[in-house]
Parts: structure tokens; sequence; C-alpha cells
């Protein structure tokens, strides 16, 4: 706590520099216009008495002085204002930093939107994406490709551990490397056009392959290269006497061919533009990559490593389309485009160029934005860690005498001065603990914290807890189940299927066993069903490959432990102060020796009678 208490005080403080800078740029910033307007007027007057006193040639040098003056007087300025841009970026990068580790949810960027399939084991459960989820207080990634991919971490059904302890190695280098994941936030920011937009790389390459199927022009320019040759041989010839004008036949033959194939190469041009345009907003954060300075760490370098090769550097590619850009721009010149393409066959030239260039980039670009996206997901993971130094990186194995050990876990959505932390541990595969408390006591959030540390777990990140084993699981939840009244589901039979889809992943051959959560088993019937029900059901789970917990009001389930010694009882305490309910939020053994329900009903006012009147 007092490690993270340092940590915010640090980033309130550069808050406070960047404020200190960005009023001393906007007092800068004020006097150069005041000397821009200054300029302007006193160069015209200048200008005008020159004229009338001096004549035309001075005024005509006057002219290019305040002219001069002018451009230089806005030049500055830009940079000025481009400066402040830079400094208001990084100004609201540190705020956010602020707002996550204060859940300041208001402050923090709108989550991307995801279609969530209603049959994920998980995903609807554990609050992971969405408004105040795991992946609006964790991702930083500016690229819309970078949040999905940190989504699809976090909502990953059959984890890797290769792939899992690849990542959490990288996070850990990269939760050192402050100001590196902050200069990329930055130069990822300034790649979008507006502040707190995503950049949608995925349309760009949608576009990119949409567009591919235009026809190379190679031949055409050949034989147009050679008519050009052709025709200003025959007219040097004609020049000098040897030869009757036959440049007048080869030329109108050029022209023709000219005519009917160079609209063929218009496409190609405005394809050009688009390109150059997303890419040089990709060059800011290509090029930041292709310079920073990464440390020794080898993982981070291996993620960077499109950005490393000095033959095939973005930046190269983004000047050579430049270059062509530059040639291509010639064509605004309606004068300068028919002498050039009068004399060789320039649009067509430049065309099959620009062609070759974007075939080059449909294979390439996929290469950086699949770089880059991953190193936003791992910088949003690592961010975590930094933001929230209490947090420690999970010890996982495929296998392990004991399949799970926690001690301190706590929820990520909840501050810090609320947060309860617990300890707790399975020892054998086939157990099944049954958690009772009261309403209100903590058992649906045990369950989430649980859910939630393992899901940030195999996802590569830190998890909140001061010791975290665990071997690799597959996460299956019924904890939030819904009717569905399009599908004609009624609530107990929605949860019903949820429960049958659970034992069908139990019985799976995997050698990943499942970690199950459970809260309510079918509280969509009556009580005496249900208790049958339960009991059956928490019977066919003992013994199985997998572990799990189940949170029950059912008393009466505490019993199954007596007969089976992979049944735990665990239990969350209440009690009644000062004619108000409290709550410890601590797990404890054994099963709960109160219920609050006719308490929480007597303080709301109803009318209660005693139980042994019932």
């Amino acid at each position: 706590m007092i490690q993270k208490q340092k940590r915010r005080a640090a980033i309130q403080r550069q808050i406070k520099r960047v404020d200190n800078q960005l009023s001393d740029w906007q007092r800068i910033s004020d006097q150069l216009m005041r000397l821009r307007l200054t300029v302007f007027l006193v160069g015209v007057i200048t200008a005008v008495i020159v004229l009338f006193q001096w004549g035309v040639w001075y005024w005509f040098g006057v002219s290019v002085v305040v002219i001069v003056a002018f451009s230089l007087t806005v030049k500055w300025h830009r940079h000025v204002e481009t400066s402040m841009s830079r400094f208001r970026i990084w100004r609201q990068i540190k705020q956010t930093h602020l707002a996550r580790m204060n859940l300041s949810w208001a402050d923090l960027p709108t989550p991307a939107d995801f279609d969530l399939p209603p049959a994920h084991p998980f995903a609807l459960d554990l609050d992971l994406v969405g408004e105040r989820s795991v992946l609006q207080l964790v991702d930083t990634a500016v690229s819309v490709e970078g949040s999905k991919r940190l989504a699809g971490w976090l909502l990953e059904t059959e984890p890797d551990l290769e792939m899992t302890r690849s990542r959490q190695a990288a996070v850990a280098d990269l939760a050192k490397m402050t100001l590196f994941r902050d200069k990329l936030s930055l130069h990822s920011a300034l790649a979008t056009e507006a502040m707190g937009e995503k950049w949608p790389g995925r349309r760009v390459l949608l576009w990119l392959d949409s567009q591919n199927d235009g026809q190379s022009l190679g031949t055409v320019l050949w034989l147009l290269a050679g008519l050009s040759l052709v025709n200003i041989s025959l007219l040097l010839l004609y020049l000098a006497g040897y030869v009757p004008p036959l440049f007048l036949v080869s030329w109108a033959l050029y022209g023709v061919i000219f005519a009917l194939r160079s609209g063929d190469a218009a496409p190609i041009f405005e394809d050009a533009y688009f390109l150059e345009k997303s890419l040089r907003r990709l060059g800011v954060v290509f090029r930041f990559l292709e310079t920073a300075r990464l440390g020794e760490s080898d993982r981070v370098r291996t993620v960077c490593a499109p950005f490393l090769d000095e033959v095939e550097r973005p930046s190269a590619y983004l000047r050579r389309i430049t270059k062509l850009l530059t040639l291509a721009g010639l064509r605004q010149n309606p004068f300068l485009w028919l002498l050039l393409n009068g004399l060789v066959p320039w649009d067509i030239f430049v065309s099959e160029q620009l062609h070759g260039c974007k075939q080059e980039l449909q294979t390439r670009l996929p290469v950086w934005l699949d770089a880059w996206c991953e190193l936003e997901a791992l910088c949003s993971l690592a961010t975590l860690a930094y933001l929230n130094p209490e947090t420690i990186f999970p010890t996982m194995a495929l296998a392990a005498e004991r399949p799970f050990f926690t001690k301190a876990i706590g929820h990520p959505l909840l501050l810090d001065e609320t947060r309860i932390c617990n300890d707790f541990q399975i020892d054998e595969l086939g157990a099944v603990d049954i958690v009772t408390g009261s309403n209100m006591a903590g058992k649906s959030s045990f369950l989430r914290t649980l859910g939630v540390n393992f899901c940030l777990a195999y996802a590569g990140g830190p998890v909140f807890a001061q010791q975290f084993e665990t071997r690799l699981f597959r996460i299956y939840t019924s904890i939030r189940v819904a009717d569905s009244v399009t599908d004609g589901f009624s609530y107990f039979y929605a949860e019903v299927r949820r429960l049958a889809g659970l034992l069908t992943a139990l019985s799976k051959d995997d050698e990943r066993p499942l970690f199950f959560l459970i809260d309510e088993i079918f509280r969509g019937t009556n009580n005496r069903e249900r208790l049958v029900g339960s009991q059956a059901y928490i019977k066919a789970l003992v013994g199985q490959p997998g572990v799990g917990l189940i949170a029950t009001h059912d008393l009466e389930l505490v019993k199954l432990a007596d007969a089976r010694p992979l049944v735990r009882n665990f239990h969350f305490r209440d009690g009644v102060e000062n004619g108000r309910m409290t709550f410890d939020y601590i797990l404890h053994p054994g099963p709960c020796p109160t219920t609050n329900a006719l308490k929480i009903m007597e303080l709301a006012g109803l009318p209660v009678e005693s139980p042994s009147v019932l």
C-alpha cells in the first residue's frame, strides 16, 4: 500500500510539472499569436507605404521580407502548438493512470464493444468486458486490434502454458519500462485523428485486401516507353532533316494507347493517397519503435523485431511511398502533366511503382500491425502491474500435487480501502467446496475474485494476491444466469442448460482439469426440488477431473461433507450492530452458523414473524 501511495504521489507531481510546462507554452503561444498579427499588419502597412514612396521594385523586396518573416512566425507558432498537443496527451496519460489507481470509471476511456457469445464458459459472469470491467481498467491500447488482443487473452478458454509464461515474462519486463510504455501510448495517440479514439488497423488491412485486384500495367509501360523512345528519336531526326515527319504517326499511336490505358492507373493513385495518410499517422508509432531504447529485455525485443530489421523497417517503405507520391503530385499541374505524359508514360510509370509498393505492404503491414497490437496488449498488463505494486506474478504449472493455493487474494475492481483479501487452497482434484453465508456476505464476490484473477494470470498479467500457485485449469462459471424471451428460455431452463454445459466440459478429455464456480444451484425452482437436484448435482461433481466452489443459501447441502471427504464447507459471517447489518467478508472454515434474510426484511420495515410461529 505504501509503495502504491508513493507511485500515486509521483504521478501527481508529474501532472503538476506538465501543467506548469503547458502554462509556459501557452504564454509563448499567445505571444506568437500577437507577433503574427503584428508582423502581418506592420508588413502590409510598410509595403503599401514603400509602394507609393519608392516604387514597385522596393515594394517587391519589402514584400518578400514580410512574407518570409510571417512564414517563419507561423512555422514557429505551429511548432509550439504541436508541442502543446504532445504535452496535453502526456498529461492525459498520467491522469488516466491516476483514474486506474483510484477506480475513477468516469475518467477512464470508454471500453471497446465486444459481442460475447452467450455460451462462453465465463465471460458473462466475471465482468471482464464492458462498462466498469476488467478490460476497461486494464486496457491502455490505442488500436482497436490491441484492445481485442487483450480481451482475447482475458477470455481465453484453453490457456497454453508456454504462451502464458512467455507473455508473463514480457509483461514483467515491460512493467519496469515505465517511460517506454508511456511514450508508446503518446505516439500511438498521435496516430489517431482525435484524442481518445481507437486506430482501426483491421479496417486498413481489409481495405488493402479488397483493393488489391488492380491489374499490372507493366506490359503497357514497356510498350509506351519504347514508343516514347521512337517518338523522340524520329523528332530529332526530323529536326536534323534526315526523315520526313514520321514522328507524328508514332506519336499518334502513342497517344491512342495512352488514352485507352491511362484510366487504369487512376485508381492506384487514389489508393496511394489513402494509404499514405494511414501510414503517415502510423509512421509516428513505427519510428518510435524503431529507435526506442528497449534495454536488455530479449522478450520485448522479440515482439519489436519487425521494427528493428535494418532492411525492412516500416519507415523505409513510408519514405518510398512519400517519394512516389511527390512524383504523383505532379498530376495536379495540368501543363506539367501534359508535357511529362506527352514525352514519356509518366502516370503509368508512377502507378506501376505504387502498385508494386502496395503489394509489398499487403504482406508486411499485417506483420507490423500485429507486433504493435501485441505490444499494446502486453503494455496494458504491464501498466496494471506498475500501478498496483502489491500485485504479484503467479506461479503456474501444467500439473501440481496441490492444484491451487493463494494467499491474500482480492478483487481488482474494488478499491484498496474496501478490498478484503482471503487465503484459500485446494489440495486435490475432484474436490468440491460449498460456501454458505448470508445475503450480501461476500459469497458471489469471492467466486468472482477467484475467476478474475485466474483470467489475469492466464492472460500473462499480475494477480491481486500475495501468493498465487496453480496448475493450468479451464474455467467455467454459472453465476449470472439470465432468461431469454427471444429464445423462449425460462430462467430455470437457462440455468439447467448452463449446468449441463459444465458437466460436459468436466467430462472432456483434457490435460487441463476444470475449475468451476457456481452461485446458487437451481434457484429458479421450488425449495424441495432445488435441494434434491442440488444434492444430486454436487455428488456428480465430486471426484471428477476438476475442482470448484459452489455458493449457496441451502444449509442442508453442508451435510454432504459428512460422508464425502472431497466436500468441504466454508462460510462468510454476518452480525447486527446498532440495528445495522455488518459483514467481515472473511472466508471461514465450516458451515455458516447464522442466516440474515429475516433480519434484512425486518430492518427494511417488512412484516416478519418469528420462525417458531411458521
